[in-house]
């Protein structure tokens, strides 16, 4: 039991800090370690506090102590020798003020860190058979920690709100992820020690946001973004207006237009249609070019003020937004956000003007429906005297052309900025000891396949710089989405996987999780969750325990020509290939130099060789297996485990 903690040092917590608490302070841990939770076996246990500047203190966990004193800011670190597999242990700190704060069972297990967008949130209510997987969860030795979200421009040192470790049971696994808990049980069938399992992920989140802003400068491209984000923490609207100028820049040099003519100056070119506001998101406009859309859309609108209302300070509401904004007044950008509430912005002083004033905004929608579906009186511009003015004017919309659809997203927008969230729900775990790291994430960078490979890399490289140089990262290759291809077709959800595979080839101490084969065409996020966990913890016990099995199936090592037709070589081959409900597997495809050049082949199993034969095979200069957005993949081995999809050059 915790003891020397109240309400109120808790809410300090949340809101950020590490705390000591009320007048007497006793020293406190970080909100990490409370009961019942796990430390990491077999490495330096790192801990760390606030105390009174300067205050002596005293750590016991199982009976051994050690002593450190807090710094002059109250920071206190300390580092225990490791332990092996155990427990329950006591877990106490004392202050030579008499102060004390005592965690009660604690177990000496391993630490897993689970992260990623929304297929690692994905819960256990929401995954196959939910029924009886809660009703049969009960396991003391499995320990959960969800760390709440949060997105910042600066390092935080705590959490943006509670947490506590909860052990598994049918009241506390439902809204847990359930492939970090399935892969945890998995893992427990041949290594039976107390798993802590921290679910820290983010639905919708691309991989730079996850970055510290260390490494992406180290990367380069991003330094706009970083001065705006660093600006906007100690001025909103001067980094606002910053940003403002990074993204006009990027659109005119996407469209070449000429200043004067954009779409937020005051006589902006192109054809703009009257906008059906009331009927709420563009999907349901009744346009058939939006029937389906998913990118950027302009709105634009006027509304006209008098001498008095123009010299107030003013606010304004842009309601609900599908998915991310961008807004303008008069020509001058206001502010900018990514998927939430309701949103309303700021007017900079002096920009309001008596007469007529131009609204236009930006929305940028990356899934399902999008847009303004808000009631009109939500969108208004709201002054210091209480009053306001609704924007119920009539509204126009610009389609972008299709090499302007997806712009840039604010920096501190938190699923797509720039290491945001890593400031907000990784920076207060640093220094923690884990076993290592679950990554299911990409779906969201999918746009940006081509950097993917680089960003990944970076990011295990980053992480390993706050939780050891020697933490595994699984990273799980993204589930088939989408409608199924009947031809060879151009993917950026088949790069990405190709990209996934690269960095974890490239990287001794990484494991591939194939997922393919698992995806639901209509479903974004598919709920069997459990085979994924099985081959996620098959991976983690290749790569961690050294198991000999191989950790993920079939993998390619060679094309090579044989006469007019190419011959694809495979390792780490189970038993031997086999192609599901035909004698050939499909989904080999054999292609030319350039894009759109690629030809479906027929293969012919031959041992641990696939034979391709088609149209182009005698010229090919690339294999590619499993290439779509929702391939079909039927190429299996004995175990029985998939062939994931690849590219490979013809030798």
């Amino acid at each position: 039991m915790r003891t020397c903690i109240s309400l109120v040092r808790h809410a300090l917590f949340a809101a950020g800090a590490l705390f000591a608490g009320a007048a007497g302070a006793a020293p406190l841990l970080h909100d990490l370690f409370q009961d019942h939770v796990v430390l990491q076996r077999d490495k330096v246990i790192h801990l760390w506090g606030r105390a009174q500047p300067g205050e002596s203190l005293t750590v016991t966990l199982s009976g051994a102590s050690l002593q450190t004193q807090a710094d002059s800011s109250g920071q206190w670190r300390l580092s225990l020798p490791s332990m092996s597999a155990g427990g329950p242990y006591q877990l106490s700190i004392s202050a030579a003020s008499g102060d004390k704060q005592v965690v009660d069972d604690v177990m000496i297990g391993d630490v897993w860190l689970c992260s990623g967008q929304s297929n690692m949130v994905l819960q256990v209510h929401r995954a196959l058979d939910t029924r009886s997987e809660i009703a049969n969860s009960t396991n003391d030795s499995i320990r959960m920690l969800t760390v709440p979200l949060a997105s910042s421009a600066v390092p935080q040192d705590g959490f943006a709100g509670p947490v506590k470790w909860l052990k598994a049971s049918p009241t506390t696994v439902p809204e847990f992820s359930a492939l970090c808990l399935y892969m945890a049980r998995e893992l427990q069938k041949k290594d039976k020690v107390a798993m802590g399992l921290i679910a820290s992920a983010w639905g919708g989140s691309k991989i730079e946001s996850w970055l510290s802003t260390a490494t992406l400068r180290s990367l380069g491209g991003y330094e706009g973004g970083l001065e705006a984000l660093a600006l906007s923490s100690k001025d909103p609207a001067a980094g606002a207006a910053q940003w403002g100028a990074t993204w006009e820049a990027w659109w005119r040099e996407r469209t070449k237009d000429r200043p004067g003519t954009e779409p937020w100056s005051n006589k902006p070119r192109g054809d703009w249609k009257v906008a059906p506001m009331e009927r709420g998101y563009w999907e349901d406009w009744g346009v058939p070019e939006l029937a389906n859309y998913n990118g950027m859309l302009w709105y634009r609108t006027h509304v006209t003020l008098t001498k008095a209302q123009a010299a107030q300070k003013a606010t304004l509401a842009v309601g609900r937004v599908d998915e991310s904004d961008q807004v303008w007044v008069n020509g001058r950008v206001v502010g900018a956000a990514g998927p939430g509430s309701e949103r309303s912005y700021q007017v900079p002083p002096n920009l309001l003007r008596a007469g007529d004033n131009s609204i236009v905004i930006t929305v940028l929608d990356t899934y399902a429906n999008g847009g303004l579906p808000g009631p009109m009186e939500s969108r208004a511009i709201r002054f210091a005297d209480g009053s306001s003015v609704v924007l119920n004017n009539e509204w126009r919309y610009l389609v972008p052309p299709p090499n302007a659809a997806v712009p840039p997203r604010a920096p501190w927008e938190a699923v797509a900025g720039l290491g945001v969230i890593h400031n907000g729900m990784i920076a207060p775990l640093s220094n923690l000891s884990l076993r290592g790291v679950a990554w299911y994430q990409g779906e969201s960078n999918a746009d940006e396949a081509g950097q993917y490979q680089s960003l990944l890399k970076h990011f295990m490289a980053d992480w390993r710089s706050r939780f050891g140089a020697d933490i595994p990262f699984f990273i799980v290759q993204l589930a088939g989405y989408g409608p199924a291809s009947t031809q060879p077709v151009e993917s950026n959800w088949a790069e990405l996987r190709e990209a996934q595979r690269l960095a974890v080839q490239e990287d001794a101490n990484a494991g591939l999780v194939i997922a393919a084969d698992l995806g639901e065409r209509t479903d974004i996020h598919p709920a069997n969750k459990q085979e994924v966990a099985r081959r996620l913890a098959r991976a983690v016990r290749h790569v961690v325990y050294k198991d000999a099995a191989p950790p993920s199936g079939p993998i390619p090592v060679a094309a090579r020509r044989d006469g007019n037709s190419v011959a694809v070589e495979f390792t780490d081959v189970t038993g031997r290939l086999v192609a599901y409900s035909a004698t050939r597997p499909i989904g080999f495809e054999t292609c030319g130099a350039t894009k759109n050049s690629c030809e479906f082949a027929d293969a012919t199993l031959q041992g641990n060789r696939v034979v391709l034969s088609s149209p182009n095979s005698a010229s090919a200069t690339r294999v590619r297996y499993c290439w779509a957005d929702s391939p079909v993949c039927t190429l299996y081995d004995e175990a029985p485990l998939p062939a994931g999809p690849f590219q490979v050059e013809v030798k």
